[in-house]
């Protein structure tokens, strides 16, 4: 499914499952493709807090996952439980966003922030960091 668009990137992100969270379709398909084109698997894209929930808990049970790219605002609604959630499980997330600096990331200040629009390279760079700090 992936494009190709990374030639240089292809297997730095191999056997790493990568959750992504995101409720505009076409943002959601740049970052599946980048992912994808470096070599992960990618769960979702998931466009809710409630069905971003029901992807973690279904990785949990079947090797778990090595991070997740979240996009802070859901249709009007803060993806802080899922944030949340992953940090209880020790998942690495970073937060993909339009707002600017200084937005609400939920009490997780740590977490690294991507503002869109951002080039898909730095997306799998962003992730390779943290799933390599990860697993």
């Amino acid at each position: 499914m992936g494009l190709g668009m990374f030639p240089g990137c292809q297997t730095t992100l191999r056997d790493k499952r990568i959750l992504v969270v995101e409720d505009e379709a076409i943002v959601a398909m740049l970052v599946e493709d980048g992912l994808l084109d470096a070599g992960a698997k990618v769960l979702g894209p998931a466009s809710s807090v409630g069905e971003a929930l029901q992807l973690i808990e279904r990785a949990a049970s079947d090797g778990g996952l090595s991070a997740a790219v979240l996009d802070i605002n859901l249709n009007g609604e803060a993806v802080a439980p899922v944030a949340d959630r992953l940090a209880a499980l020790g998942v690495p997330f970073l937060f993909a966003t339009g707002y600017m600096e200084g937005c609400d990331t939920g009490g997780h200040p740590a977490a690294p922030i991507l503002y869109k629009p951002f080039d898909p390279t730095m997306l799998v760079t962003a992730v390779e960091a943290l799933a390599s700090a990860g697993r």
